[in-house]
């Protein structure tokens, strides 16, 4: 990408767009169109129309979605399904018409199935049974990723799709209505530490495994393969290591200082028994990741404790 181009930012307010955006200026990009969902309803195919017949963007990264963890997909199941097809179908629709250079879509790694082999490649997708507490979100990201298949193959369009797996970083989510394991806890850590509480409760039993990437790992990713990679299917990106929900746990209260014990609802859903992406793709063109798990964690709650104060 020339440091000139017209780059579109789909979601740039969000943590991985903002991440992306974060990245391109330190690397010396300036061009950016960056609209939030009030300016622009991706929604709305009418209005996403206009707007790329007057911008004209160059580079599009496609990150706006619909996100959440368990509870939130759970109870806006129609709202995940509905809003991520739209605005995918959209934007990359709009982007085939305007003739964009490129375009770069993120998926989910909650699109493969439940029960696919460990670590999970690329070729997994579509050989199983989705996860039930995400598959609607999942199915969207599925459409998506065979969109820009078919945009490439019927009209020759350079769009790549990317298949981040649990992602953490600045601009997180921390409701506990919504937000994913990672900053649920953090956010649970931090208050009971503050209400001198003499336990934190997680949700299920504390033995699922999940693999986290700090975002700005993502990020960086992202450009790299904006550069070097022109196929279709998808690239996974990830550490290519993983944890149970229980050590995850025990390296948060670490980190955030709470001195209390740890208690496991087994009441509640454990969600996907394992989530581990095989980033050896990804690592054959080049990149490998960065910022370890404990750095990452301590980066984050800096930052996250610092806002609490401030609010």
């Amino acid at each position: 990408m020339d440091l000139n181009a017209k780059i579109y930012i789909a979601g740039h307010r969000g943590m991985v767009g903002s991440a992306v955006h974060r990245f391109l200026k330190k690397t010396g990009y300036t061009n950016f169109i960056l609209k939030n969902s009030a300016e622009l309803d991706l929604i709305n195919q009418h209005a996403v129309n206009i707007f790329f017949e007057a911008e004209k963007p160059d580079y599009i990264f496609l990150a706006a979605a619909r996100v959440g963890g368990i509870m939130a997909n759970n109870t806006y199941c129609a709202d995940f399904i509905y809003q991520n097809l739209m605005m995918e179908s959209n934007v990359i629709h709009a982007a085939y018409k305007i003739g964009v250079k490129k375009l770069l879509f993120f998926g989910s790694s909650c699109i493969y199935p439940k029960f696919a082999p460990q670590p999970m490649k690329e070729e997994s997708m579509l050989t199983g049974v989705l996860e039930h507490t995400n598959e609607p979100y999942a199915i969207a990201k599925i459409a998506g990723i065979k969109l820009c298949d078919a945009y490439r193959a019927q009209y020759g369009c350079n769009f790549i799709s990317v298949m981040p797996t649990n992602l953490y970083g600045p601009n997180d989510n921390y409701d506990l209505q919504n937000a994913h394991v990672l900053p649920s806890l953090i956010r649970k850590f931090h208050e009971a530490k503050l209400n001198n509480e003499p336990s934190v409760t997680v949700w299920g039993t504390g033995t699922p495994r999940r693999e986290f990437l700090h975002v700005d790992d993502l990020a960086q990713a992202c450009c790299f393969l904006m550069e070097n990679y022109d196929e279709q299917g998808l690239v996974n990106i990830g550490a290519g290591e993983d944890v149970t929900i229980s050590e995850l746990a025990l390296l948060i209260k670490e980190v955030v200082g709470f001195q209390g014990t740890i208690q496991f609802d087994h009441t509640k859903p454990d969600g996907t028994p394992r989530k581990l992406l095989d980033v050896s793709k990804l690592a054959s063109l080049g990149w490998t990741y960065k910022i370890g798990l404990r750095e990452g964690l301590k980066s984050v709650y800096a930052e996250y404790s610092t806002q609490q104060l401030s609010n």
